[in-house]
Parts: structure tokens; sequence; C-alpha cells
């Protein structure tokens, strides 16, 4: 038999057709893995070519159609999703508001972004190599602040070129620079940097990670966890490099699509406080696990330190300071050095909450909001009071620390067996256990409510009055 020739059209690199932009993406696709192609693309061109020489040999004439069956298809996807042409089932196709992300495989840095960048090739860690020591050091809010200058900067999605930064620019890339990591990764490598974490604790600077290892070019997506956007917990403020470009929103738990196949991972590099060796600046941290070490008769440091424009210590302290009375809700990130509109609204609902109305509760603390705060005085947002009111006698309350995500304690599980035997364990699959968990949250709302609290008085986090009326 005659063996078919083919002719082979290189596409032009800047004509904008889909034909040529599908077929630039095709050969992408078909690289070798050591420069820079896709690992699964890689195999199953492999496959087509060992199969197709050896229907030829064979002399069956369908070495063509028996290479088809070397690419298994998907069985979560319709067979609709396949499209004709180069490629086809190598990649995705959008379906409803999922994204069509193909991505290039593991490499180093794309050219000389700047001080301490490797652009050779060892510079991608193998397994082996990936430890903890071995990770640049970063906070949360320094995850956040590199997510937003590509959002800032409407970044173009595209899996063969690479932003100013070194980054390829795909859904992957994108985490590999948030996370500020030493080379380009792919899904299929981004747990190597991370340790799995539930849903339940997730935090700004975690991702949302869904790898397809049948068929990576079909579905799989990662995104950077920005926030609840509520108190439900069942969406949440996404980063995330799609076509046609970065973009911040909000998104259902865990995605449009593929919702439960994503796993929630939390970077190993990832510090409390600081700034770790990133370089953004002190106190960027968001640590507001602990109560803020703020003296009961510091004296108010003046107006000057708060309002546009500061950036100082103080702002920190009164953020930590507010959170610890029941505004974590205003904070999707931080507190931090720099004045924010979190910050105003914060304070002005820690301020109606002492009854005050008009320019007595305009967001920007007075000394009277001051001492109130550090003293422990005065309501808390959401209802209960400081040790200066009702709850004065509730001496055993651990402080508001204890019960976030992510947070172990002995206080975690004396709570929830108080729940269990008050009636209100619904909502514990198992446990109750030292760790805190969206089931302990969902357990100590339905107590709120159950005192005829609302709104952001049944959150479903603790404070004085909650755990007096609790436990008395």
């Amino acid at each position: 038999m005659s063996v078919p020739v083919f002719e082979e059209i290189e596409p032009a690199a800047d004509c904008g057709c889909p034909g040529c932009a599908q077929q630039r993406r095709d050969l992408a696709l078909g690289l070798p893995v050591r420069s820079g192609g896709h690992p699964a693309a890689h195999g199953a061109r492999r496959a087509l070519v060992l199969v197709t020489a050896a229907g030829v040999v064979l002399g069956g004439g369908t070495g063509v159609a028996g290479a088809a069956g070397a690419v298994p298809a998907d069985p979560a996807v319709d067979a609709t999703d396949a499209t004709a042409g180069p490629g086809a089932g190598l990649r995705a196709v959008p379906h409803g508001p999922g994204p069509e992300t193909p991505q290039g495989g593991r490499g180093p840095l794309h050219g000389s972004p700047g001080p301490g960048s490797a652009p050779s090739p060892d510079a991608v860690p193998t397994t082996s190599q990936i430890s903890v020591q071995s990770l640049r050091k970063t906070t949360r809010a320094e995850i956040i602040n590199r997510a937003k200058t590509w959002v800032t900067a409407s970044v173009p999605y595209s899996m063969e070129r690479y932003w100013s930064d070194g980054y390829r620019q795909d859904c992957s890339g994108y985490i590999s620079m948030a996370w500020n990591l030493r080379s380009n990764e792919w899904t299929g490598s981004l747990d190597r940097f991370a340790d799995r974490i539930d849903r339940a604790d997730l935090q700004p600077g975690d991702i949302l990670l869904f790898h397809n290892p049948a068929n990576p070019t079909r579905g799989s997506h990662v995104t950077i966890f920005g926030g609840w956007t509520d108190y439900t917990h069942t969406s949440y403020i996404a980063y995330e490099q799609t076509k046609p470009r970065t973009r911040k929103q909000a998104t259902p738990l865990a995605y449009w699509e593929n919702s439960d196949r994503y796993l929630a991972y939390r970077y190993k590099g990832v510090v409390s406080g600081g700034s770790g060796n990133a370089g953004s600046g002190p106190g960027t941290g968001t640590d507001t696990g602990t109560d803020p070490v703020v003296k009961p008769d510091a004296p108010y440091p003046g107006t000057a330190m708060f309002g546009p424009g500061a950036n100082n210590k103080y702002v920190t302290q009164l953020g930590k300071l507010l959170v610890a009375r029941g505004a974590q809700k205003y904070y999707t990130q931080g507190p931090g050095p720099r004045w924010g509109d979190a910050d105003r609204r914060a304070t002005q609902a820690f301020q109606l909450a002492q009854g005050w109305r008009g320019s007595a509760a305009d967001g920007l603390p007075g000394p009277k909001t001051w001492a109130l705060l550090v003293s422990g005085q005065g309501r808390s947002i959401g209802g209960s009071s400081g040790s200066g009111g009702s709850s004065a006698t509730a001496s055993g309350f651990p402080g508001r620390g204890y019960f976030r995500p992510g947070q172990s304690s002995a206080y975690v599980e004396k709570l929830g067996k108080q729940l269990v035997k008050r009636g209100f364990g619904k909502h514990y699959l198992s446990g109750p256990g030292p760790r805190w968990t969206e089931a302990d949250r969902r357990n100590v709302e339905s107590f709120q409510r159950s005192q005829g609290w609302r709104g952001g008085a049944a959150d479903g986090y603790p404070g004085p009055e909650t755990w007096r009326r609790l436990f008395r």
C-alpha cells in the first residue's frame, strides 16, 4: 500500500483567523515535554505515530482509524463536547460558563524577569526537590496582591505567550505567578507545592484545582480563592486566568461545572504575618487568628493615624481589634497597615453597635472608639457585649480568634460538645473535634437563631454573649 503524503502548512504568526489560531495551538500541544509541550498531548501524539506506523507495516490500511482509540474519550464529557479537525479530543470546548483552558506544560520562567528568577531548565524542581525549605515564603496578602496585578493589567489568556514577569498566560501560569514559584507549572504539578485542605478551611490565597488526568486539556482548571461572598459559604470571589483575560468575580463553590471534582489546596510556603521574602512591605500578613497585642490602656495615637492615605502599625492594630469584636466579614484580606474601605466600614459597624449615629458613626476612630476597643468594653458588632457589658460574667470565653477557619484547639471541641448537649449538633457528621469546621459554624448559627438573633448577630461565629448563653 502507498503511504499517504500530508502537506504541512505553517500558520502565520500574526494571523488572527480561527484556523491559524487553532493550528498554532495544536502545534504547541505537539511539542515535546522537554521543550514546553503538554505532557498529555505528547503522549497522545506518540501513541498516534506508533499506531499509524503499525497500521502501515501490517498493511491494514486503517492505521489512522485505529489511532483514534489511542486517546480514550473522557466518560465524564458528552460526545458533543468534541470538535472535529486537528487535535480533536485533545482540547476543551466551552460548555456553559466553564472556560476553555488548554495549557502549556511545566517549564522555566520565560526570559529574565528579575532577580532570583532562573530561566534555565534546571530551575524546574523535580518531585523530590519540592519541600517547604526550598519554596519562597509569602503571605496571603502578597498572593492576593500579585493576583490583582494581572486583573488590573487585563492580561490576555494564552498558553503560548508569557507576561513581562516571565509567567505563562494560562490558568496554571497565573497560579505559579501568584504563589511566586520559580517555574511555570501546570494543573498536574501544582499540588506538589501545596497541602490538601478541606473546602471549609479555605482562606484567601488558597486554590481550587481540578486536574483531569485522563485528558488534562479537557476541563482542567484552577482558581485562586479570594474570600467568601457571604456567610452561607456557597460562593466565593475567584481570581482566575481564563479567556479572554484575567478576571475576578463571584463564583459558585467550587466552579460552574465539574464542581465536585475541584480540590482545595494551600501553598506550602504560605506564612502568617510579615512579608516572607517576597518583598511587599511589612505588616501585610493576614494572621487574625490570635488576639491583637494591644495594652488595655494603650493611648489613642491621634486622628492623623487613620483615614485615607494612612499607612502605619496603628491601622493594623485597629483592624485586629475590630476583627476580635466581630468585624471579620469586612476583611477579605488583612487587616494591614494601609487604611482601606474595609477599615472604615468595620469601624462604622462597631460605632453603630454602640448606638451612635451621624458624625459619631463616621467610620473614623476617635478617642472614645479606641478606648472601647483596647479595653474590650462596649458592644461588639452583632449585638454581643464586651467586658463592660452583660457578658462580663462570661469569663470562660477564650476569644474570637479560636473560632476561625484553620484554627484547632480544645476550645473548639469544648464548644462542639456543648452544642451537642444543648441539641444543636445536627450538622456534625463526625466529631465534634478540635478543628474548626463549617459544621461548627452552622451549629453555632442555629443556636444563635434560636436566641432570636438575625443578620450579623447570627453569623455562626461565637462571641462572649453566645458563649455565656450556651454554657449558662
